[in-house]
């Protein structure tokens, strides 16, 4: 009727008219000739699932994703990743507790090892492309997740709804950065697009399963939200043994022996790095050495956080969306309680169910009628200044900070005497993998006690007890002092006397946070030794 209202002058005729015309129209759209070029142009789109416009649009929201994320957010995307490679291709680098304990896996930084080394053949291993170039590789196959996505709920919905599945300020935040978290994500939402799902129409068991059990290789918690989505299908396969013999088990064998071949190359004996990841940080639980959080955290902090101003729209989606969503809903709600079970909890742990949430928030807003464009108006807003502030602004100085260090590895003429001291709470900069040079560099250690030992402490806990007493025992004599101090700025007055009585000058701000903690301040600050008699050098 609508069309009809549009195209009618009011005259009796010419509506009959109208009728008939779109009456021919769905005839001729129903005849095989005028599907065929239809099929030929999905054919030509297909590498990446999509339109060549639409695929492109991703591509380079993602690389834009990738410079406008200049701020710091865990360790864990340099120290396990990034400083690895460094180490790997270039000899050199540093090394944390976990990998010389072989609790993670030399799968995904060899990613990241491959790129350098083919920079170091070409002889472009420049600092600069050393940290971006990864970046973009990441923020590329956040950019094929991405197009999964859309595609998949273009398949069980509808365009309208695919279109809102992509937009959350946590996936700006965290897509284009150099975590296992993120290439757990990437997996899963890939592995999700050939998963067996009611009106799916590319659904491949082999394909799905050698995708879950790569993730599980990466980050071995990957199988937690996967486990309700295995039993599902599972249970539904008529062809149970089959699944089992003719699939699971040869995609797990081949993935498995892919691991440890990987690993017993660059560790130099046969580990299995996944019961070992598993053992310390689930059965063992002593990632709580990192810090604990109560049980509900999730639920009444990280879920909500994550989520942000989605968070409205997600619980109306629950209400709304079909009953063959409700594996997702399941998926959520187990992945939650199983990681509130553990004490440590972070952010990043929860990522990769956000894409299950945002179908739900995707179909909330496509069945909004009235409160429509008010809605979307408010999201996009919210969600535009969450990741402008989180990516711009909040936690960029422990970046900042290492560009003085490079400047000071490449063009201070004495770069051989200088050294560098970084008295901050453990891995709170990158490392060697932002330097490109072996600078002698030196920070407070933090690793766990794996002996049982009711009184220990590691470096960075000694330090912050008394400061002061801990520099004037550690350098009482002064050819051991570092050239440079890099400390917060909530630090400098505790140890002043200390910088004022061995000439340390400070020579450079960076802002880092808007919220500092009791070790963390709002600016960091460069202090360099200044020898008697001899010239600034600025």
């Amino acid at each position: 009727m609508e069309r009809d209202d549009r195209g009618g002058g009011g005259l009796f005729f010419r509506g009959l008219q109208n009728r008939s015309h779109e009456k021919t129209k769905l005839r001729t759209r129903k005849s095989t000739l005028y599907l065929s070029p239809q099929r030929n142009t999905g054919r030509c789109g297909d590498l990446l699932g999509e339109n060549i416009y639409l695929v492109l649009f991703i591509i380079a929201l993602r690389i834009c994703n990738c410079f406008l994320v200049q701020t710091s957010f865990v360790p864990d995307e340099y120290w396990q990743s990034l400083e690895v490679a460094h180490h790997m291709v270039f000899n050199y680098g540093y090394l944390t507790w976990e990998w010389t304990e072989r609790l993670r896996g030399y799968t995904y930084p060899l990613i990241f090892a491959s790129i350098y080394k083919i920079l170091h053949l070409l002889g472009k291993d420049s600092v600069h492309l050393l940290i971006w170039i990864p970046r973009l590789a990441q923020a590329l196959l956040s950019a094929i997740a991405d197009l999964r996505l859309y595609s998949l709920m273009k398949q069980l919905e509808n365009q309208q709804v695919a279109q809102w599945v992509l937009c959350s300020w946590f996936t700006w935040y965290c897509c284009t950065r150099t975590l296992t978290n993120t290439m757990e994500t990437v997996l899963t939402i890939i592995a999700l697009f050939y998963y067996p799902l009611e009106g799916s129409k590319s659904m491949n068991s082999v394909k799905y399963s050698s995708l879950v059990a790569l993730a599980f290789i990466i980050r071995p918690t990957a199988v937690i939200p996967w486990i309700p989505l295995l039993f599902r299908h599972f249970w539904q396969e008529q062809r149970k043994l089959d699944l089992i013999l003719h699939q699971f088990l040869p995609v797990g064998f081949v993935t498995l022996s892919l691991s440890l071949i990987i690993d017993r190359i660059f560790f130099g004996q046969w580990t299995l790095v996944q019961y070992n990841f598993l053992k310390f940080n689930v059965l063992q639980d002593l990632g709580s050495f990192y810090g604990s959080h109560p049980w509900h955290w999730y639920f009444s902090q990280g879920f909500p956080a994550v989520l942000g101003t989605h968070l409205p729209f997600f619980i109306h989606g629950c209400f709304l969306a079909p009953k063959r969503y409700r594996i997702f809903l399941v998926t959520v709600l187990w992945t939650l309680l199983v990681y509130s079970m553990l004490s440590h909890k972070e952010f990043r742990f929860i990522y990769p169910v956000l894409p299950f949430c945002m179908v739900f928030c995707g179909y909330s807003l496509n069945n909004l009628k009235i409160w429509k464009k008010p809605a979307l108006s408010f999201l996009f807003l919210s969600n535009m200044l969450l990741a402008l502030y989180t990516g711009l602004v909040h936690q960029r100085g422990t970046l900042d900070v290492m560009t003085n260090i490079q400047e000071l590895s490449y063009n201070n003429t004495s770069v051989s005497s200088a050294s560098v001291l970084m008295m901050m709470p453990c891995h709170s900069t990158p490392y060697y993998s932002h330097v490109h040079y072996p600078l002698p560099m030196r920070f407070l250690q933090c690793p766990p006690d794996l002996t049982g030992k009711t009184d220990y402490l590691v470096e960075a806990d000694m330090f912050y007890l008394n400061p002061l007493k801990w520099l004037y025992m550690e350098f009482q004599n002064d050819s051991s002092l570092p050239t440079h101090l890099i400390i917060f700025s909530v630090l400098e007055e505790e140890i002043s006397p200390f910088l004022i009585s061995n000439n340390y000058e400070r020579t450079a701000v960076f802002f880092h946070t808007h919220f500092p903690e009791s070790r963390t301040g709002s600016h960091i600050y460069v202090y360099e030794r200044k020898l008697k008699g001899k010239l600034n050098q600025r």
